[in-house]
């Protein structure tokens, strides 16, 4: 009996991990990356823009996520100012490194990304939870590059916890369930894109069950605490214009999904453009 129930095992598990495959290599076709692949010093890293105007606004997304995930902020924006979305190193279309997450190296990365790419400064930068806080180390060590800060549910911020679904401790085991096919066959994880548009959902429905994007995530999150002591540290320029919006939500992935609360992010961040506007008068 132990027998067959481990052959009935391995065998679902093969099933499981061939669909993955397969799956995977359907989605890699149907979802090429929308921006620019740039290289920062031995990896690339995806850079997406659209809009026209100053200044440009720069977005850093909450952990497990990565651009897809500000799709109706980034469209509403776009229409007010030039705005740019990327994958931070490993997630979405951006290649790792060889080094695992540091939160004091992404300041440098998209500084260096950002340089690369030709965009020009001050920007604004805004970033959502574990993307405030490195929105806000970004801004203190390059107060000249930035002209404001937007800050969703920054933590610590509003007396509340940040977002705790999905958990860490899911979150690692993650990449081992996406392999078997498991993950995918749950919809554990990808439910979180659904209220996005389209094609933004299913790009991130796609990734948050790619083993490779979630060992990255599942680094960023063991990682966290030590991102927000260096935001809690930050020395940020005097007279920096700071907003923060909070925003109700329970699931890190979708916070941005929403689409009354991205419309709530996209209107500070058109608030803070009219402002630097207005200061450059």
């Amino acid at each position: 009996m132990l027998v067959i129930t481990g052959v009935v095992i391995l065998l679902l598990v093969l099933i499981g991990a061939t669909y993955q495959g397969v799956a995977t290599a359907l989605e890699r076709r149907r979802y090429p990356h929308p921006g620019r692949l740039i290289d920062v010093g031995g990896h690339q890293l995806h850079l997406y823009c659209v809009g026209q105007g100053s200044p440009t606004v720069i977005l850093e997304a909450p952990a497990t996520a990565m651009s897809a995930a500000w799709a109706w902020v980034q469209a509403d924006v776009a229409k007010t100012t030039r705005i740019c979305s990327y994958d931070r190193a490993g997630l979405g279309w951006s290649e790792a490194g060889d080094a695992p997450f540091a939160p004091q190296a992404v300041a440098p990365e998209l500084h260096a990304l950002l340089v690369k790419a030709g965009e020009r400064a001050p920007f604004i930068l805004a970033g959502a939870e574990l993307g405030a806080a490195l929105a806000t180390v970004y801004a203190a060590r390059y107060p000249d590059d930035t002209a404001a800060l937007v800050l969703v549910n920054p933590p610590g911020a509003f007396g509340r916890r940040n977002s705790s679904q999905p958990s860490a401790g899911f979150v690692s085991l993650s990449p081992w369930l996406a392999r078997a096919g498991a993950l995918r066959a749950m919809s554990a994880l990808s439910g979180s894109a659904r209220e996005l548009p389209q094609p933004a959902a299913g790009v991130l429905r796609a990734f948050l069950n790619r083993p490779d994007h979630l060992t990255r995530a599942a680094g960023e999150l063991s990682k966290q605490n030590d991102a927000i002591a260096l935001s809690e540290a930050a020395h940020l320029r005097r007279g920096l214009p700071v907003t923060q919006v909070e925003i109700e939500a329970d699931d890190r992935i979708a916070i941005l999904g929403n689409r009354r609360n991205a419309q709530d992010v996209s209107d500070a961040i058109d608030r803070a453009v009219q402002d630097v506007r207005r200061g450059r008068r």
